[in-house]
């Protein structure tokens, strides 16, 4: 298999903080991951290094067989897809849905010149379709309802057909239809074939879709567990991450944990 990310000794340092410590982690070309841990544990820094947006402060970081600070990473984010909360609110309010998706050809946030072929239009049709959300095309991003926007967000994500898939919590906000909407959607991407190694960061374990195959729990910076799911995901290293007797159930393909 090709490693798609190798993070060998990665540590952040801000100040005084250290947000990661010492990280390794290896993920190939045909792993769906989940990262879980509580808030502060560095789930997003981790996911900052891993679409390229920012640099170790000691260690290697490997990204599609280049290696951060001896490439462009203007060059290396395009094969990256991204979903989070804090792009969503740079995407324009007003954007038609369809404009939101195909814009991602040019990785910009809103369309201005750009000129898309009949090939550009016609993937982002089939992406929106995919996901469920065809008939809102027409409709600007800023009238949809949080599930909706985010199954936008996915859709364009996979707009340029990327190598790499980060998803920040992207279940966050939504109500339990919504939620159960996302994890199927998710769910059918994970498991289609040809999708793109898949990476999912959350605090619950309710919401990793069926598919997944790996996990990484992390807390205060350090890796807790990592591997295949069913090693890595017990009720102990689940408790052990957040400092609470946790039980852990899985049944159907899906997990759900309860404290004692």
């Amino acid at each position: 298999m090709t490693a798609v990310v190798e993070l060998a000794g990665v540590s952040i340092v801000r100040g005084d903080a250290r947000l990661l410590d010492s990280v390794d982690w290896t993920i190939d070309e045909t792993d769906r991951w989940v990262v879980i841990g509580p808030n502060g544990a560095g789930k997003t820094t981790l996911l900052q290094i891993l679409a390229a947006q920012i640099h170790p402060t000691s260690g290697v970081t490997g990204l599609l067989g280049e290696v951060l600070g001896a490439v462009d990473v203007f060059e290396l984010r395009p094969r990256i897809g991204l979903t989070s909360a804090a792009l969503a609110d740079r995407l324009p309010k007003g954007e038609r849905v369809s404009d939101v998706v195909v814009s991602a050809s040019y990785a910009v946030l809103g369309r201005w010149n750009e000129e898309y072929d009949e090939l550009d239009h016609q993937r982002a049709k089939e992406l929106l379709n995919e996901l469920g959300i065809a008939h809102l095309a027409d409709r600007t991003f800023g009238t949809l309802s949080e599930g909706e926007r985010k199954r936008v967000q996915i859709a364009r994500a996979l707009m340029t057909d990327p190598e790499l898939m980060l998803m920040d919590e992207p279940a966050a906000g939504l109500d339990l239809t919504g939620r159960e909407q996302l994890v199927r959607s998710l769910g059918a991407i994970a498991t289609a074939e040809g999708a793109p190694a898949m990476v999912l960061v959350t605090h619950h374990v309710e919401e990793i879709p069926p598919g997944f195959t790996h996990a990484l729990l992390i807390k205060q910076g350090r890796v807790v567990a990592a591997g295949p799911i069913e090693q890595a995901l017990t009720a102990q290293t689940l408790s052990d991450t957040f400092d609470l007797a946790l039980s852990l159930n899985h049944e159907n393909g899906r997990y759900t944990a309860r404290a004692f």
